[in-house]
């Protein structure tokens, strides 16, 4: 049976491990309970390092989970009035979108939680994508997670107009796979006066390319468009200041690096100057005044801003285990810290992973004709996120799965997307120097199961 050996990372400026943030603070698998059968210690917690797809389960959600469930149970419909804890589920969020808003650098009412990453992407383009004859264009990214697409294409239709002439694409420069910020920023000057609506993911989910949200703004503002971002795999990674950069709107998930569950309710954000312009295109009457709302009056009388965009009844078990995965991310210290040790984690991950044998510089990658990876994320760390995207070479032949059954038979989880993409993101808040050596060692181990054709 083959093993891995595990050497601590001692860090250069500090002499000592790098210590998971917010060590002991989340439910993590062992190797018995992911199958890891090539890993001797059945017991030891398994290396989790798949947080761009779904985090792992915080304690104290499920503490807040827990607490409401018993409520529910002895309280019913009593507790969304009197509640026990005093967060009665009629103004639950009160207790989550001040954590929320330091999350991403947003005032209170400029954030709302509701719905679901693309339900809200609808909501907002509805409000702020409305194309006149002279400006009806879209810019994004070229290959943007699909949902985003669907959404895009399906405002575009829906306006009468065609997506392949609406919807303006900037893509990577050939033998790239990151986009050059400074194509973005040609597309803004020349095409401006035709785009209606700036949208980009804040990180793209599959090369883990961080843009500059703060200048792609300002140019396109400088261009009378608005700007609107995907913050699915940025909310929770990087810091952000949302009200500050004068984003118009924002929406994201908070099941991936802000660890809220599988499916969990999503957030959105609108900048304050918006307030009294976007009102509810689709209203609802949890977007009501709280002070009116139990009358059920026939007229609606929105919240002012973001949260009067809400439309049903807030899902107070979802909100709870946000509350709790925040309330996590809040007692580690908030975004800078986890943005400075990510940064560290993730470059100590390139370090390794760079120097093993099957390591190809990614302009050399077409030539690559024995098994091997190179890594499509920039490597710059300004540049990036918690995340480093590694493609199997030679392309189409399958060696990324088999890499990523060993990494698992090792007791590694990281991310597959096929045919060849493998992501490892290091997440400051449950992954340590150690797990990132252990990553790396366990990389090189399993290509020898790929160089011999052994059964995984």
């Amino acid at each position: 049976m083959a093993t891995t050996s595990l050497v601590p990372y001692v860090s250069e400026d500090n002499n000592q491990r790098l210590a998971p943030l917010a060590d002991g603070a989340f439910f993590l698998p062992t190797n018995r309970d992911i199958d890891a059968y090539r890993n001797p210690d059945q017991d030891a917690t398994a290396t989790y390092v798949c947080g761009a797809s779904l985090g792992p389960f915080p304690k104290r959600s499920k503490v807040r989970l827990d607490e409401e469930l018993d409520i529910w149970q002895k309280q019913v419909v009593i507790g969304h009035f009197n509640h026990p804890l005093k967060r009665p589920w009629k103004r639950y969020t009160e207790n989550v979108v001040p954590l929320m808003a330091e999350a991403v650098g947003a005032k209170e009412g400029e954030v709302a939680l509701m719905g679901a990453l693309t339900q809200n992407l609808h909501t907002m383009l509805d409000l702020f994508y409305r194309p006149t004859e002279g400006r009806y264009k879209i810019l994004c990214e070229a290959n943007a997670f699909p949902s985003d697409q669907y959404a895009m294409a399906s405002k575009v239709r829906a306006a009468g107009l065609d997506p392949k002439t609406a919807i303006h694409q900037v893509y990577p420069r050939k033998g790239e796979y990151a986009v050059t910020e400074a194509d973005i920023y040609e597309a803004i000057e020349q095409e401006g006066d035709k785009i209606a609506v700036v949208l980009f993911a804040g990180i793209h989910y599959w090369t883990g390319q961080l843009f500059s949200i703060k200048e792609i703004t300002a140019a396109a503002h400088k261009k009378g468009c608005i700007v609107g971002w995907d913050l699915a795999h940025a909310a929770g990674n990087v810091t952000l200041s949302l009200h500050d950069w004068g984003v118009d709107f924002a929406v994201w998930c908070n099941y991936k690096f802000l660890n809220a569950g599988p499916g969990s309710i999503g957030a959105l954000f609108m900048h304050e100057k918006w307030n009294e312009e976007k009102t509810p295109r689709a209203a609802g009457w949890w977007g009501h005044k709280l002070e009116t709302r139990f009358q059920f009056l026939p007229e609606h009388d929105p919240i002012p801003g973001a949260q009067g965009l809400q439309v049903s009844n807030t899902d107070i078990l979802s909100s709870a285990a946000v509350l709790g995965a925040l309330e996590t991310l809040k007692e580690a210290g908030m975004m800078e810290p986890v943005r400075q040790r990510s940064i560290q984690l993730t470059g100590l991950l390139q370090t390794l992973v760079m120097k093993s044998k099957h390591y190809v510089p990614l302009a050399q990658a077409s030539e690559r004709k024995t098994p091997g990876f190179t890594i499509v994320t920039p490597l710059e760390a300004d540049r990036r996120g918690a995340q480093l995207s590694l493609l199997f070479l030679p392309t189409g032949q399958g060696i990324m799965q088999k890499i990523y059954y060993a990494m698992k038979s090792f007791g590694v989880i990281a991310d597959e997307r096929p045919p060849d993409l493998y992501r490892i993101v290091p997440n400051p808040l449950y992954n340590s120097s150690d797990d990132i050596v252990r990553v790396a060692e366990c990389l090189n181990a399993s290509f020898k199961f790929v160089e011999t054709q052994a059964k995984l």
